[in-house]
């Protein structure tokens, strides 16, 4: 699990690498962390004035790198910490869970690959046990930083409340109590929380059956919806971050989005609270049909 070896502050987990204090791997400096990252401006060039028109920013990767790296072990074994070092850093082609705790508060974690690794090779430092002025750098492609906790609410659809049931008691009519209620309806709504600063993009999941599913931020009015028909063990899944939709995780039905639908990655969860409908076509009342949400809060 991301984090799980993270317990004090100055740790960092990468993967099921831990460095920081009590391990072999200290570190004095690190950089890109808090930092902005560079923007990609959507910005046009007015042609009859100056300046421009104001486009879109859009945050480039995040760089981080962990400079003033010191290891150390016991005399002769340096060699041993250096290849557990690169091997929990090797180059690869998936992002790892990077989670760095920086004092008292919750850490925060992002997807990253770790670039480059300088280890600095000195006779004396690896017959003592000491290297100092180590680095390492990562790159995540997803600038934003999540925290740990994964969220997760599910609506089921609109279900009118039964009423009050009056209990009359044969004979002269009177009150028997005490009078039921009935069981609680449903409104199709859920409230999704975003703690962070940034954007962020929840995992959507609709489980049949259902026709003509949507999910609608009754906030800006902004909807996804898709024409089709799922059946009772069917499961479309809604990616906003990757823009994909799948049904029982291999065909895609991306084609299914209707008109009103806006596109996949269009559709996030802004810091704050969000309200979220559950619908679905007119004759689609099954107790059994859901949708389901996951997401992190994002941080900038």
């Amino acid at each position: 699990m991301a984090g799980d070896l993270v317990t004090r502050p100055g740790h960092i987990q990468f993967g099921d690498l831990l460095l920081g204090p009590s391990t072999p791997y200290r570190w004095t400096e690190l950089e890109g962390w808090e930092d902005t990252t560079g923007t990609d401006s959507g910005n046009v060039n007015r042609a009859d004035g100056h300046g421009a028109y104001p486009g879109h920013l859009l945050a480039q990767v995040r760089t981080v790198t962990l400079d003033g790296m010191v290891l150390r072990t016991e005399p002769g074994r340096m060699s041993s910490v250096v290849r557990e070092l690169k091997a929990g850093t090797a180059l690869r082609d998936d992002e790892l869970p990077l989670v760095i705790k920086l004092d008292d508060e919750p850490p925060l974690l992002c997807w990253a690959r770790c670039l480059r690794s300088a280890i600095p090779v000195t006779a004396g430092g690896y017959a003592i046990g000491v290297v100092t002025d180590g680095a390492l750098q990562f790159e995540a492609t997803d600038p934003r930083r999540y925290s740990l906790i994964e969220q997760h609410v599910e609506a089921r659809l609109p279900v009118a409340e039964p009423g009050l049931d009056w209990h009359l008691a044969p004979g002269p009519e009177r009150l028997t109590y005490p009078m039921e209620f009935g069981a609680p309806g449903s409104t199709g709504t859920v409230v999704a929380v975003n703690g962070g600063d940034a954007l962020a993009h929840p995992l959507i999941t609709f489980r049949g059956p259902v026709a003509l599913p949507s999910l609608m931020n009754l906030g800006t009015g902004e909807a996804i919806e898709y024409d089709i028909e799922l059946a009772p063990d069917d499961v479309l899944l809604v990616d906003t971050a990757a823009g994909t939709v799948t049904l029982n995780g291999t065909a895609s039905r991306l084609y299914t989005a209707t008109a009103r639908s806006v596109p996949e990655q269009l559709f996030f969860l802004a810091r704050g609270t969000s309200s979220l409908a559950f619908r679905a076509a007119p004759g689609s009342t099954s107790p059994r049909a859901a949708c389901s949400l996951r997401w992190r809060s994002a941080y900038w």
